[in-house]
């Protein structure tokens, strides 16, 4: 029997309501915002043990765990979107963003480390979802290819910007002199950190997201903040800090309980405290770069 018109109408009005109501940079649906009970919305991030699943696995020694690409890609990406990795190391972003439906175009530095992990996907991902580029994330030139890959896969920007680069000289990845785990300074390490973020910046679609999982160090007694100092330096470009998240380490380091008494015996002895976390900060690209410079020049 055919619907009479009122029916119709309170049907049309149920049909409207039900619609899926997203945000422009992810597919959460706001209307049933309570089923989304895995996504993390808070500052303190513990996870009990790296996940070894999926395509994962702890194979190379300064990769971050794949939950974190998890959260983030949930969180700030569509499926389809185009997530740019600068510092692509062993594959964590470019597994978790196929895992989930997205695409990648990574960055690494080592052509070695890409012939390893193209193995980790297959050969049409490689065409298809996963583009890796061999070259130095501060430079002019990886800006120009990134572009051309871009513009293969369909798109004049990225929607998502990750890095996650060496903090500073704590472990040395390589003997090129573009690594910046080889600067010969910290401050040289910011100054290359700023032109990798800038690359990102530039090529970032507007108003969307980037991260930076970063942790600090200590060097001759002395306690270096690298997360907060590469914080200003993303806003120096242009970036606006949506948020600063402490994530618990420990438990996520390859043979940290054999070492740990060792440790705390250095702590003691030295008047310093063991590193437990480290940050995942969110930023965002707005056009409030020009308010945000006055902010910093005010400080």
């Amino acid at each position: 029997m055919p619907l009479s018109k009122k029916a119709l109408e309170k049907q049309t009005t149920l049909e409207v309501v039900k619609a899926p109501k997203t945000k422009p940079y992810n597919d959460i649906d706001l209307n049933n915002w309570k089923v989304y009970e895995s996504i993390k919305t808070g500052t303190w991030w513990d996870f009990s043990s790296r996940d070894k699943k999926n395509g994962h696995s702890y194979d190379y020694h300064g990769n971050y765990i794949p939950q974190i690409a998890t959260q983030l890609l949930n969180r700030y990406t569509k499926k389809n979107d185009i997530v740019l990795d600068l510092f692509f190391g062993s594959a964590t972003t470019g597994i978790e963003a196929k895992n989930l439906e997205r695409r990648c175009i990574g960055v690494e530095l080592k052509q070695d480390l890409i012939d390893y992990t193209k193995t980790k996907f297959t050969p049409k991902d490689l065409v298809v979802n996963i583009n890796i580029i061999q070259g130095d994330s501060t430079s002019s030139e990886i800006k120009e290819k990134i572009k051309a890959r871009l513009e293969i896969m369909g798109q004049k920007s990225a929607q998502f910007l990750l890095l996650h680069p060496p903090y500073d000289d704590i472990i040395k990845f390589s003997d090129k002199k573009e690594d910046l785990s080889n600067c010969s300074t910290t401050n040289e390490f910011y100054e290359a950190f700023k032109k990798a973020a800038q690359n990102g910046y530039d090529l970032l679609e507007q108003n969307r997201f980037a991260a930076l999982i970063i942790g600090d160090k200590y060097q001759n007694s002395r306690y270096i903040s690298l997360g907060f100092e590469c914080q200003r330096r993303m806003e120096e470009i242009g970036f606006i800090t949506k948020a600063v998240i402490v994530k618990n380490i420990q438990g996520n380091e390859k043979a940290k309980g054999k070492t740990a008494n060792l440790w705390r015996y250095r702590a003691l002895s030295g008047g310093f405290n063991i590193f437990e976390h480290e940050y995942i900060m969110i930023f965002q690209k707005t056009k409030l770069k020009t308010v945000n410079k006055k902010l910093l020049n005010s400080r």
